[in-house]
């Protein structure tokens, strides 16, 4: 019996384990079940029974374990693989806990904030305008960290960058934040010529068209918070 594991194909989240798959060689043991998952919807009762918070991505290993979240499930396979990706000296390691922290903490305001800017009701304006604070600060963060996490070799800090950068390029297409991080894009460039990054591009399977919601909600034309 292979491993499950609950998938979309426009998940930041489920591109980080498809990521890891492909990095491991475990691609072919798992079997990707398409669920929709999101905050204002009904949780759908396959993801439910495996996973109470209701999220995805969830994998269920052939034993029965039940694993989430995408940290946890990376480190499961990672561990499983002996790959790698999450280096057993200590400093390497900090280090990509840290970029993996900082991206994930992006990729869940860049949700969370897509989510606001969808209410019929309109959104929060002092909550979305923390949020950019954040995510400009976090992009700047990024910049300064580039430099090093191009020396260190691939791991789940990198992954996790790949993923949350391509969020911004998935659903925030107008930002143009590669003119204002030039060493950050410069990483990122390399990062998706890599073949598990390059052939998990998230990708919307439903054809939704442009993400008119979250335009001219986020840009990096003000410098002063670098």
């Amino acid at each position: 019996m292979p491993m499950k594991l609950h998938w979309s194909p426009r998940s930041p989240y489920v591109r980080k384990v498809m990521i890891v798959l492909h990095e491991t060689g475990l691609l072919d043991q798992v079997e990707l079940s398409r669920n929709v998952v999101a905050l204002h919807m009904s949780t759908p009762d396959p993801v439910l029974a495996d996973n109470p918070l209701g999220k995805i991505p969830t994998l269920v290993t052939e034993n029965g374990a039940r694993l989430f979240d995408s940290r946890v499930i990376c480190e499961h396979l990672d561990l499983r693989a002996g790959t790698g990706l999450f280096p057993a000296d200590r400093e390497a390691r900090m280090a990509h806990l840290t970029w993996q922290a900082l991206a994930d903490g992006m990729t869940d305001i860049l949700l969370l904030w897509r989510t606001e800017l969808s209410r019929e009701t309109g959104p929060w304006e002092a909550v979305t305008a923390g949020w950019r604070t954040k995510v400009r600060a976090s992009m700047a963060r990024l910049e300064v960290e580039a430099g090093r996490m191009a020396e260190l070799p691939f791991g789940i800090g990198h992954v996790a960058l790949a993923c949350a950068l391509g969020q911004l390029d998935f659903r925030w297409s107008d930002c143009a934040w590669r003119g204002h991080f030039p060493r950050l894009a410069a990483l990122f460039a390399t990062l998706e010529a890599r073949p598990s990054v390059a052939a998990t591009a998230v990708r919307d399977d439903q054809d939704s068209g442009p993400d008119e919601v979250t335009r001219g909600q986020l840009d990096f034309s003000d410098a002063a918070f670098l």
